[in-house]
């Protein structure tokens, strides 16, 4: 999908080779593809670098399962009304198993029906996190029980690192394209 922003398009006439550098790396990666924030990151090639190193890392690198990690980002796509994060990471959350149903309500601002305590719980830390900005002591030590104490660091690691991906799409009114209505209401 063709990607635009309000930012000044680039093109190898208006790129530097730093910027080159850091677009190669990206899509040569795991993504293969400059969908979501880099199209605005890409303006400051050393944010670029250092933030697509640690978006690899939460979304592929982390000890929680790939169906969890997609429940985070969902759960802050939703609280952000990010509609790009949605678009990207809606299909994504399928194929890793999210059901619909739990989908669906995350994207009309429900809590929804869990399957397991693992989903409830990062659902939980996330809303209580950006409701409250805090994790209350008996959710964490859930968390903690459920994924252990570098696993609680990585949750919170995804959560962050989401939300910045969020607020860049939002900020810089990053959009994908295409025909299909947007999840959010504008």
């Amino acid at each position: 999908m063709p990607l635009s922003s309000r930012l000044t398009p680039l093109s190898e006439q208006n790129t530097t080779a730093e910027q080159q550098r850091v677009l190669a790396e990206i899509q040569s990666g795991p993504r293969g593809n400059l969908d979501g924030p880099f199209l605005a990151w890409i303006h400051s090639p050393a944010l670029a670098d250092h933030a697509q190193r640690l978006g690899a890392f939460c979304r592929y690198g982390t000890r929680l399962e790939l169906r969890l990690t997609e429940l985070a980002i969902l759960t802050t796509a939703a609280w952000w009304r990010s509609q790009a994060e949605w678009q990207i990471h809606e299909p994504i959350a399928r194929q890793t198993g999210l059901p619909d149903q739990v989908i669906e309500a995350l994207r009309q601002g429900r809590v929804p029906v869990f399957a397991t305590p693992e989903e409830a719980c990062v659902h939980a830390i996330g809303v209580a996190l950006y409701d409250t900005r805090r994790v209350p002591e008996e959710l964490y030590q859930q968390g903690v029980a459920l994924f252990g104490e570098a696993g609680m660091v990585e949750l919170i690691g995804v959560y962050g690192y989401y939300s910045l991906v969020a607020m860049t799409l939002n900020a810089f009114a990053v959009d994908r394209g295409g025909d299909a209505p947007l999840p959010f209401a504008e």
